[in-house]
């Protein structure tokens, strides 16, 4: 899944990505935490706040009787206001007042307010909500508290019932959590800003490494595509450490490539030179060999026509035009060893060839007493008939000569992956063991009537076709196999 550069990379990205998604998660997670408890801190501050305006306000009514005419609404509502100024007035951020059921607001104070001058008028926004507190502290018996959430802030109520010599009085108090303000939420924004800003540095050099490496194998691959696998070229440098350190082993590779491949050149040609002196020793061995008894049979027919009557002179030059002849017909197959005609292809019915090749040695095969069968696999091929005749003809009067009577020889055409076999198969005793390896070269026969040219013919045609000529021994049975590329019809 990993096994390219690219992909790793990519899944490194995704990895940074992830990471930063956590970690934003839990930073977001551990602000509304602390909004949270900030929350519930400044709920727990009002509601000690209304407790406090409790306070001051039994304080400021402990010496009224309710019996008293003076303690009229208009005469302790004048001291109200100053009571609720003395409760919170430590309590920044935090506003309240003392309301009666029926009557409304009796006093209001906000001593924290940062504003240009006092602020004396109630919220008229949060009039509804104040009411409502008021109403359920006084039915309820004690405090009570109440949120309101917007989208940056938190609004909490907290209302007190007051005892004394009014009915249906309540104290409450009002402040404000501004969540999404403040040096928190700053914080916040800007661990934010800095894990996008990682991943998206991340992203930038990640895609700029994997588009650098990316162009630079591009262009290697292209340099290397336009020349020959045996002529590696010289690198440029791409500017990047780790690919320049390949870079310089394909060069030096490429320079020890070269430094052997003209060794091997050296050597290959050496080698073919002395292959070379070797065939020619082989040939002018075999040329000497069989040159030289036709050449001393003339020569003993000429000196007894010398010597003798005309009719023994007639005797002479009669044998001595078949030792020519003999002469002919070998250089005749040395010529056709060493000349390598051009295939011509044809389209070939391979049953048609094979019948007609097995139908001309038919005569002899039946006076050696033995049944000359031709198979067909393949219906047609591409080749050059005349010569692959010639190939099997030799191949063909080899089996025939050393075939045991009463037994077969199979002339087979079959397909084998993307190669023609032609093979011809007999069950004799086979060359022997010692002549097998050399058993294609010149002159190389295991017969004493034997030239040793037939199998250098049938190579040659072979190599002439791109193909090869082979050999194989097994189970009582020899098999001289032509082998061809495959030439589609």
């Amino acid at each position: 899944m990993f096994q390219s550069l690219r992909a790793r990379l990519v899944a490194l990205l995704l990895i940074v990505a992830i990471a930063a998604v956590a970690i934003g998660a839990l930073m977001t997670g551990l602000f509304q935490r602390s909004a949270a408890a900030q929350v519930g801190q400044m709920e727990a501050e009002t509601a000690r706040a209304c407790e406090a305006q409790s306070g001051a306000f039994r304080f400021y009514v402990s010496g009224w009787r309710s019996h008293d005419p003076s303690s009229s609404l208009s005469t302790i509502r004048e001291g109200l206001e100053p009571v609720v100024q003395s409760a919170l007035h430590d309590r920044p951020g935090i506003e309240g007042g003392i309301w009666q059921d029926g009557e409304g607001s009796l006093a209001y104070a906000y001593p924290s307010y940062e504003g240009a001058g006092p602020k004396t008028d109630l919220p008229q926004a949060e009039l509804t909500r104040i009411k409502a507190i008021n109403q359920a502290a006084l039915g309820e018996g004690h405090t009570v508290s109440a949120r309101y959430r917007a989208s940056t802030e938190v609004l909490i109520l907290a209302a007190c019932p007051l005892p004394g010599p009014l009915p249906g009085l309540t104290a409450w108090t009002m402040t404000r959590v501004r969540t999404l303000e403040g040096h928190g939420y700053q914080q916040l924004m800007t661990g934010l800003g800095l894990l996008l800003l990682i991943v998206l540095a991340a992203a930038v050099l990640l895609t700029q490494l994997t588009m650098t490496w990316s162009r630079q194998i591009t262009r290697i691959e292209a340099i290397l595509a336009t020349h020959d696998v045996n002529d590696l070229p010289v690198l440029p440098s791409t500017g990047e450490r780790e690919l320049d350190r390949i870079v310089r082993a394909l060069n030096e590779a490429g320079e020890r490539l070269a430094v052997a491949r003209r060794r091997a050149e050296t050597m290959a040609r050496e080698v073919a030179a002395s292959q070379r002196l070797a065939a020619i020793g082989r040939v002018t061995a075999g040329v000497a060999h069989e040159i030289r008894n036709p050449i001393a049979a003339m020569k003993l027919k000429a000196e007894n026509a010398l010597a003798g009557d005309t009719t023994r002179k007639e005797q002479a030059l009669g044998a001595i035009l078949e030792q020519i002849d003999r002469l002919d017909a070998l250089l005749h197959r040395l010529l056709s060893v060493t000349e390598q005609d051009t295939p011509a292809y044809q389209r070939v019915s391979l049953a048609d060839f094979l019948g007609r090749i097995a139908r001309r040695h038919a005569d002899v095969a039946a006076t050696r007493g033995v049944a000359l069968k031709s198979e067909a696999a393949v219906r047609h091929a591409r080749f050059d008939p005349g010569q692959l005749e010639r190939a099997l003809d030799n191949l063909i009067l080899n089996a025939l000569q050393v075939a045991p009577r009463h037994s077969t020889v199979h002339v087979r055409a079959r397909l084998a992956g993307d190669h023609l076999i032609l093979a011809v198969e007999d069950t004799g005793a086979g060359p022997p063991p010692h002549l097998r390896d050399e058993l294609f070269e010149p002159f190389v026969t295991g017969r004493a009537d034997g030239t040793g040219l037939g199998l250098s013919i049938v190579r040659e045609i072979a190599a002439a076709h791109d193909g090869v000529a082979r050999f194989h021994h097994t189970n009582g049975a020899t098999t001289f196999e032509i082998v061809l590329p495959w030439q589609p019809c």
